[in-house]
């Protein structure tokens, strides 16, 4: 049996020899001259989506944010501790990010826990993530916790109400009316390998593929 660390280290050690080394130009550069990311991806902490790997993305090509569940909270500068809110002022403010994609994704824990929650089948026991996940209790709840089929639209019901909080930000939304920012939902389904997005036009999530060609935000 494999120790988890262990793993790690040998992964590190083909990185740095099949990767690292062979693209020493791209990561001097980096270390040289910066980040300059034109996307934002907000992800969700589940191993099993990496946004890096699913778009096949080279360092320094987007700047990821995870937390539980994708979520992105409404516009609240009470001087709390806001990792996510820090996190898309700094690429938006600093960065000037071009895009923002809130990418939700298939069988997410978060959510899953939040129905069980809503519906009464468990008890929250957690210091933190109950108080993280009200956020999406509304999607919840409109969708049905209890309805065992209902995980999806809870996902995707979610994914939009954090693009209308991004749009709760007010430098979030001077940059999409100046045409310099674009704000995109999306879905991935962890089973089959598809990426879906949210298209403004009809409130579907439609395989990105057929969606219109990108020019305007949601």
């Amino acid at each position: 049996m494999v120790i988890p660390i262990n793993r790690l280290l040998a992964g590190y050690r083909s990185y740095k020899a099949l990767y690292h080394e062979k693209r020493a130009e791209l990561t001097q550069r980096l270390a040289d001259e910066g980040q300059r990311p034109a996307i934002l991806v907000i992800a969700c902490s589940d191993s099993r989506v990496d946004p890096a790997i699913l778009f096949n993305a080279d360092p320094g090509e987007i700047f990821v944010v995870r937390n539980v569940a994708a979520l992105v909270p409404p516009y609240e500068p009470d001087g709390s501790h806001h990792g996510t809110s820090s996190a898309i002022e700094y690429a938006v403010k600093d960065l000037k990010v071009e895009e923002i994609i809130v990418l939700g994704h298939h069988k997410c824990g978060g959510i899953q826990a939040m129905r069980s929650i809503v519906s009464g089948e468990v008890e929250d026991n957690h210091e933190f993530v109950g108080t993280w996940m009200n956020l999406a209790r509304d999607a919840c709840e409109l969708h049905g916790a209890d309805d065992p089929n209902s995980g999806a639209s809870v996902e995707m019901a979610t994914i939009k109400l954090s693009v209308k909080n991004l749009k709760s930000f007010p430098w979030i939304q001077s940059r999409i009316d100046e045409g310099k920012l674009r704000v995109h939902g999306w879905w991935f389904d962890i089973s089959n390998g598809e990426l879906y997005g949210h298209d403004p036009r009809t409130g579907q999530f439609s395989v990105v593929e057929k969606l219109a060609p990108v020019g305007a935000s949601e």
